[in-house]
């Protein structure tokens, strides 16, 4: 038996047209997913080597196994 046999009347419904999400409504999210990437990658990255905006070692501590696992040196 198959599947059509099962649910004769189910009707098929379109779905349309599919239209595309302007530009402008994309933007802000893209920017704003931008500048949250750059942030990690700065804390993962940079922050207790070279240069450090914090004190301490908190947050070199906190992502040491991310940074390790993405291939920055630390040690």
């Amino acid at each position: 038996m198959t599947a059509t046999a099962l649910f004769p009347d189910d009707v098929f419904i379109p779905a349309g047209e599919t239209q595309a999400i302007p530009l402008g409504d994309i933007a802000p999210w893209a920017v704003f997913g931008m500048l949250l990437a750059m942030i990690f990658l700065y804390f993962v990255s940079t922050e207790q080597g070279a240069l450090a905006l914090f004190d301490g070692m908190y947050i070199h501590e906190f992502v040491h196994d991310g940074r390790h696992l993405l291939g920055f040196p630390c040690h």
